[in-house]
């Protein structure tokens, strides 16, 4: 057999080719073995253990599925929208089916408990369902012309060959956010799972080919960065989206440059939370640290900065403490209820620098703070109180369970804070007074506002970002129809 290097992604030494479980990427229904030298390591974060790697695809490899897709995107855009969705909906049963096999996969990659990362892929499934059920309701516009013996006819027409890059966090939540629409307008896909949390993708993969799927129409690959460029750059790509940080979205603009690719980014996140001196303060203390320390904060739309009411502040500081001072953490495997680990060393040692940098900037530590004794990549919930605006850790995503808090006098000063902001994704304020709630909703930067709540995309709804949060938007009839193009009819009679 040829010697194999490992990937420089990775963080551990690589086990013994021979005691760990292949993975292999999905190229027209078929799992390659691959000629390429190169593994990645895929490492369980709430040990450091490897429990798997996966084949890194080829530039040639990458390259055959791209050529799969737009083979296959010809036979599949002639389908009817009602026969694509009874294609997806086979493949939500099947992810259904296969969630405990999929899940398990997921929670050792991930740091997940099983009922979360069980619930993860159903909830995937669910959003399969949903973008299905636009079959028969991709709509275009009948358009009056100018001439009396004229009709405009405006169609809706899918892209093509459509690359998704998929971010560690909720991975296949997402590998499914980007496929099922992209699918249901017409288009064939070639996703890039993240290199940390690939195994899952590719237990989908299995779900793909046994529910009888078109061959080429889903293609599922493993890559480095260099090669996931030779994709977004290949002339048959039509569209790149993108659930990642700013900097990987600056590279998709580069990318897109080469064919002028559609692109669909959704990027940084640093929700801000607003809590007015008449809120429900016990209700948004606990909802505040639940959001911030799910899946160890790593999610684009849980809450990052804190914005309290001068009068109330000292109270709502008193139970963010005492929540986030309860908040255990540990191996989600052996115990369910405590928060999990950080994806790995890189992000945590990033995390602790810039609670560090905090510190000597003025921010009073409350709680946490510190790199746990022990293996895994754990950071305990950390609150930060006596936070400036213009402050690093107020104004860069953390995407790690760390909460920075600031005082503000009147509700129009919290919102200029709020919008004082390079992100704006999603938005939170608390409080019973409906005029100051909407003032804020019609006035936030931001493509979300939740009120009374945190947030929880919900899959009808437009999940897109302004300012340096992206480009397009995922989810509802507008995440479905950013698959789509138009083309004008002008027809003379």
């Amino acid at each position: 057999m040829t010697a194999r290097r490992v990937c420089p992604l990775v963080l551990a030494e690589i086990a013994p080719e021979d005691a760990m479980r292949i993975d292999r990427n999905f190229v027209n229904n078929d799992f390659l073995t691959s000629d390429g030298e190169e593994l990645i390591a895929v490492l369980n974060p709430a040990t450091g253990q490897q429990i798997a790697h996966v084949t890194a695809a080829t530039a040639a490899e990458a390259r055959a599925g791209v050529e799969a897709a737009a083979h296959a995107q010809r036979g599949w855009r002639r389908l009817t929208s009602v026969e694509r969705a009874g294609h997806l909906r086979a493949l939500a049963d099947m992810l259904v089916a296969r969630k405990d096999r999929i899940g398990a996969v997921l929670a050792l990659e991930s740091g997940k408990s099983l009922e979360d990362a069980t619930g993860e892929v159903f909830y995937a499934a669910e959003l399969t369902r949903y973008h299905a059920e636009w079959a028969r309701r991709i709509e275009g516009e009948i358009i009056p012309s100018d001439s009396p013996d004229e009709n405009l006819l405006l169609q809706r027409e899918p892209i093509g060959v459509v690359a998704a890059l998929i971010p560690f966090n909720y991975p296949i939540y997402t590998l499914m956010r980007k496929i099922a629409p992209a699918l249901i307008a017409g288009n064939t896909v070639v996703a890039r799972p993240s290199n940390n949390t690939p195994s899952s993708a590719l237990e989908v993969a299995r779900a793909v080919k046994d529910c009888g799927f078109p061959a080429g129409a889903i293609n599922i690959i493993a890559m480095t960065h260099q090669v996931a460029q030779t994709v977004c750059t290949h002339p048959r790509v039509g569209m790149i989206t993108l659930t990642g940080s700013v900097g990987a979205g600056r590279k998709v603009l580069e990318y897109s440059q080469v064919n002028i690719a559609k692109s669909s980014l959704e990027l940084g996140g640093k929700t801000p939370a607003i809590i007015e001196a008449d809120a429900d303060l016990e209700k948004a203390a606990a909802a505040v640290v639940a959001s911030r320390t799910t899946h160890c904060g790593q999610l684009c739309t849980a809450i990052e900065r804190v914005y309290v009411q001068d009068s109330v502040h000292d109270q709502f500081v008193d139970l963010l403490r005492g929540h986030m001072a309860a908040r255990k953490f540990g191996d989600r495997m052996r115990e369910p209820s405590v928060m999990g680990p950080l994806i790995n060393q890189n992000s945590r040692v990033n995390i602790h620098q810039m609670v560090s940098r905090a510190i000597d900037d003025g921010a009073q530590l409350e709680c946490g703070g510190f790199i746990p004794d022990g293996p895994g990549w754990f950071y305990p919930p950390t609150l930060l109180t006596n936070c400036r605006q213009e402050m690093e850790i107020v104004q860069e995503e953390v995407f790690g369970p760390v909460l920075p808090v600031l005082r503000y006098q009147t509700t129009e000063d919290a919102l200029a804070m709020a919008n004082d902001h390079q992100f704006g994704l999603s938005s939170v304020i608390y409080t019973e007074n409906y005029r100051k709630a909407m003032m804020v909703a019609n006035n936030i930067e931001a493509g979300e506002v939740y009120i009374n709540r945190t947030p929880a995309d919900p899959y009808q709804g437009y999940h897109s970002g302004w300012k340096r949060s992206g480009l397009g938007g995922d989810d509802g009839k507008h995440g479905m129809l950013d698959f789509t193009q138009t083309r004008l009819v002008i027809q003379s009679w």
